[in-house]
């Protein structure tokens, strides 16, 4: 009986980790997934009490959060008596900036008695490797990176995004609660053709367990329509997802992508 639980998100994380074995997956509604029927754990927001009980019964005691969740919106008439009791917890939880509440979740799933891993932790191949992986990359290119970590080192203690697109030193655009797509589309629309370059990486005290930065064939699809040159990662702080592909459409849109420590 598998020991370990997927969180699922959206996107193609979860089944990644689902093909490492050994877990099953928790879906919440609108979570699409590929997996058989024994493999999955459907739940509801409303009802994560009655999810700790199911997962505890079926001997689970290690849970990974994996892909993008959205903020639920609750409806009061589904909550099990569990989940309502906690519902004020969730609810100040909600009101925090995204590490905040990543904060509060984690507790609440370790106070459950569950251990949390993280995705590297069952997939390490997923990682950034340091060093050039495509491309060439110049000094305009590494100069506004580095301009795009100083922006980014300065919003740390805001909490509000993992991601900054800088082009000859003028920053274009910053991450915030939309994500790196509408980020990268928004710089599409008002700043078409740049050639810049798109920083992401971890910020300052974050778990990295649960929110380590991720980019993959989507991603280099939108920096090609936003016209940008090169794609900055922090080595072991961002997951490359479908690595392959990635690699192949960046060397197809001239984008360079590298990883420093």
């Amino acid at each position: 009986m598998p020991k370990r639980a997927i969180l699922a998100g959206g996107g193609v994380l979860p089944q990644l980790l689902l093909e490492a074995g050994d877990a099953v997956l928790v879906t919440f509604e609108g979570t699409p997934v590929q997996a058989r029927a024994d493999q999955v754990i459907p739940a509801r927001f409303e009802t994560l009490a009655t999810l700790f009980e199911t997962l505890h019964a079926r001997g689970v005691g290690e849970l990974c959060l994996a892909g993008a969740m959205r903020r639920p919106r609750f409806d009061p008439t589904a909550l099990d008596a569990g989940t309502a009791a906690l519902l004020p917890r969730l609810m100040a939880a909600m009101a925090q900036g995204d590490d905040g509440l990543l904060r509060a979740v984690i507790a609440l799933l370790e106070e459950q008695g569950f251990t949390i891993c993280a995705p590297h932790d069952i997939r390490p191949d997923l990682l950034a490797s340091e060093g050039v992986m495509v491309g060439a990359v110049s000094d305009a290119i590494r100069a506004d990176a580095t301009r795009a970590a100083a922006v980014l080192a300065a919003l740390d203690p805001q909490d509000v995004g993992q991601g900054a697109v800088v082009a000859k030193g003028q920053v274009l655009a910053i991450e915030t609660l939309p994500g790196t797509d509408a980020m990268l589309e928004f710089v599409a629309q008002t700043c078409p053709n740049s050639g810049g370059v798109l920083m992401k990486r971890p910020k300052a005290g974050q778990d990295l367990r649960v929110d380590m930065p991720g980019i993959g064939p989507q991603t280099i699809a939108m920096m090609q329509k936003a016209g940008l040159s090169g794609l900055a990662l922090r080595a072991s702080g961002a997951l490359i997802l479908e690595r392959d592909a990635v690699i192949k459409a960046a060397q197809a849109a001239g984008i360079a992508i590298w990883a420093d420590p």
